[in-house]
């Protein structure tokens, strides 16, 4: 196996703040020891072909040099076939927009995470396999369906130029016709099917998202549980309440109910928009499972 770190680069994360500040975070940990080969993205979706071959050759240590968006590729570049052995690590170099997994572990952003990796500090990471359709994808952060879910699609596809200004614009509008949905689900095969109606609901292995945003104020990313987060509240009542997800005190509502499962069925009657790990699509999601520590992270 090679002892190098493969370091995937997205150079146009954060609006292009990544390109440019790359070379001073790489030189640094070039300085204090750390043996890097770097390869840059040219397309959504490259950072997971880089990974997968990179993985065949022998990396088995990773640097997602980015947002969430890179370490989100790289995971789907590793798995499944990474299951077959000792867990990747994966450090972080955070220069893209949100960097939402990070904090779980720290503020103090691309200081904390080079250090972490010179010192080659690592903690065991659950990944969890979301099975569609047409496929399956791995992630480490959220999957989330109704209203973050609709911001983001809506934002990314018709704002996405307009940056910050444009997510919020996403908001107004979806606020403006917030509405609720039913997504059922089963957990853990039990044999209850909940049906209840829904205005958001994340399936969590970290806390925060949209940066530091506290949605699943009690997940953990090493404890082979996925969190579940369902708020129920009427738009006005959300609106009113919506700030507190910055802290976690959101999940005090009496229409909010949290859950854990390590396996979650999902009988949904055709596609619909989701976000995982900062990312959208549109797939028929089937179920979701927890790999308990297929992951080294470096934080």
């Amino acid at each position: 196996m090679k002892e190098e770190f493969l370091a995937v680069v997205n150079p146009a994360a954060g609006n292009g703040r990544c390109g440019k500040m790359m070379g001073a975070a790489l030189e640094r940990l070039r300085k204090a020891g750390v043996q890097i080969d770097v390869a840059e993205t040219q397309h959504a979706g490259h950072g997971i072909e880089l990974a997968r071959k990179a993985y065949s050759e022998g990396y088995r240590r990773f640097i997602a040099v980015g947002g969430d968006g890179t370490s989100y590729e790289i995971v789907n570049g590793l798995f499944p076939e990474a299951l077959s052995d000792e867990p990747p690590a994966l450090g972080f170099l955070p220069l893209g927009t949100g960097n939402s997994f990070l904090r779980d572990f720290t503020k103090e952003g691309v200081e904390y995470a080079a250090t972490a990796i010179i010192e080659g500090r690592e903690r065991a990471c659950d990944v969890i396999r979301l099975t569609h359709k047409e496929g399956v994808i791995y992630y480490i952060n959220i999957l989330s369906f109704g209203f973050v879910a609709d911001v983001c699609t809506l934002a990314n596809r018709r704002f996405k130029k307009m940056g910050a200004l444009g997510y919020g614009l996403a908001v107004v509008l979806c606020l403006a016709r917030f509405h609720h949905r039913v997504f059922p689900i089963r957990l853990d095969d039990n044999g209850e099917i909940k049906k209840e109606q829904t205005a958001l609901l994340i399936f969590n292995n970290s806390k925060f998202t949209g940066g530091n945003m506290m949605l699943a104020p009690n997940a953990s990313t090493d404890d082979g549980q996925i969190e579940i987060v369902r708020w129920s509240a009427g738009r006005f009542d959300f609106i009113r309440n919506f700030p507190k997800c910055y802290d976690g005190s959101h999940v005090s509502h009496p229409l909010l109910w949290q859950g854990r499962a390590q396996r979650i069925e999902l009988f949904l009657d055709e596609p619909l928009d989701i976000m995982v790990d900062g990312e959208v699509a549109r797939i028929h999601c089937e179920r979701l499972e927890v790999l308990p520590s297929a992951l080294k992270v470096m934080a």
